[in-house]
């Protein structure tokens, strides 16, 4: 199939704000200041907020404080008071607005990608991500001439205040709600991207008494993500098994996401975190109506979940859309197989820290044998390609490609699915191929890539 979502809806915001290479394109200081007083005039126009008062935080890249200080200006020349928050994650960022009371925040950061890019993703009074067409909104803002007539003067002007103990309170917190017994008896290893997570990690596993040992926790401002975290447990995978490690756990950029690799290295996915997390949740009884799973996750959950009377519900990619149908359907779990994964008891947003300890806590109460969840997952076998393009949107709509989607989708039947959509991030087309017999899928993953080239040729 081929991922409706209407990619027209918003020209610069993607599945998780703007982003761009820093200094270039949608991420120069110029247009970072016009994001900021967009966002201000959306809030007082759309929102009905007099002076609104703005959470800021960045991750650890370089450029990070150059495009804060523009966003900053851009929200105290709109008249906006804002909250400095210095490094923090972007989950801790929407502690913070809701502990405070802010009308709104924003997150300086690209996440997972390289150093060398930025980003600007903003959240509501209520720590959650705004939706497609509120960011549709703030874009027709941007297109207001920058003149003297809504500049505020004197005191109406916009003030900042710093508050760099946000970071430690954030630690401490999540540690007092979600600790108890996470991790003991563990030999753990964290590995912090170069990232958010790199200072409030340590604070956190201190508090709860359970000693890990970290790597990728030393930033620089350009080591943000480089053969560290999520993107490569490659290296997290192999420091495991030398170290004799019970479980390694890995961040990406702002911490909003967790991966992790059991004893022997292997890696466990959103998906085996869903399962497992999903049946300590029932436990509880705090599960909700079950389960939120994106069309990438792997067929095998929702089979492991039936077997429990759990439903799955599917949704687009990118942790807003989990968000909508966890409301929609009064599921309080829900996530990506990327490791992005929301429970909706303790946050609003996908949080990687919160995520660890709660697996942690799932794995201790359920009595899980974490070197077996690999084996016992046991998933179909699946294929994801990126392939780099020019236009998304025009090999999206390209007649060829949609030809031999159907005809893949009619050779597989009831035994696999295609799966074929745009990077919400990068310029890239995502292709994925799951089948229950291996046998086929090399050839059907070949076909459509092929395809995709073609039409990207076009």
């Amino acid at each position: 199939m081929i991922d409706d979502i209407d990619m027209n809806i918003r020209c610069l915001f993607g599945t998780d704000g703007v982003r761009d290479v820093a200094n270039r394109g949608l991420m120069t200081p110029e247009m970072v200041l016009r994001l900021g007083r967009a966002f201000v005039l959306w809030l007082i126009e759309r929102g009905g907020f007099s002076k609104p008062l703005i959470a800021v935080a960045r991750d650890t890249r370089r450029s990070g404080v150059m495009l804060e200080s523009a966003l900053v200006s851009g929200f105290t020349s709109a008249g906006a008071e804002v909250l400095d928050l210095g490094v923090l994650p972007t989950p801790g960022l929407s502690h913070v607005i809701i502990k405070k009371g802010c009308t709104g925040g924003a997150m300086v950061s690209a996440s997972h990608n390289p150093p060398e890019y930025n980003g600007v993703k903003f959240l509501n009074g209520q720590g959650f991500k705004l939706r497609d067409e509120e960011e549709a909104e703030i874009e027709e803002y941007l297109g207001d001439s920058l003149n003297d007539d809504w500049r505020p003067t004197g005191g109406a002007i916009g003030t900042v205040e710093n508050d760099f103990s946000a970071c430690a309170d954030y630690a401490r917190w999540l540690a007092e709600t979600m600790g108890a017994g996470a991790g003991a008896g563990l030999k753990i290893l964290v590995d912090c991207a170069n990232g958010a997570a790199s200072v409030p990690a340590k604070i956190l596993f201190n508090e709860l008494g359970c000693p890990a040992d970290f790597t990728g926790a030393e930033p620089d401002g350009m080591n943000i993500n480089e053969r560290s975290g999520v993107m490569h447990l490659e290296n997290l995978s192999l420091r495991v098994k030398s170290g004799d490690y019970d479980l390694g756990i890995a961040f990406d950029g702002d911490a909003d996401r967790v991966l992790c690799v059991d004893g022997k290295g292997r890696q466990l996915d959103g998906d085996i975190l869903l399962w497992v997390i999903a049946r300590w949740l029932k436990a509880r009884e705090t599960l909700g109506s079950g389960v939120v799973a994106t069309v990438m996750s792997n067929l095998a959950l929702e089979d492991h979940l039936k077997v429990l009377d759990i439903p799955v519900y599917r949704c687009p990619v990118g942790d807003r859309y989990v968000l909508d149908k966890m409301r929609d359907t009064g599921s309080r779990l829900g996530g990506e197989q990327s490791g992005h994964i929301i429970l909706s008891e303790f946050v609003s947003t996908g949080d990687g820290l919160c995520t660890a300890l709660s697996f942690l806590r799932a794995c201790g109460e359920l009595g899980e044998d974490i070197d077996s969840l690999v084996d016992r997952f046991k998933r179909y076998p699946q294929i994801l390609k990126n392939i780099p393009v020019r236009q998304k949107e025009a090999v999206m709509k390209d007649p060829g490609l949609k030809s031999v989607i159907e005809e893949v989708e009619r050779f597989l039947g009831d035994e696999g699915r295609v799966l074929v959509r745009p990077s919400g991030t990068e310029p890239m087309i995502r292709v994925l191929v799951e089948t229950k017999n291996p046998a086929v899928i090399e050839e059907t993953v070949v076909r459509i890539v092929d395809a995709v080239v073609q039409a990207g040729e076009n």
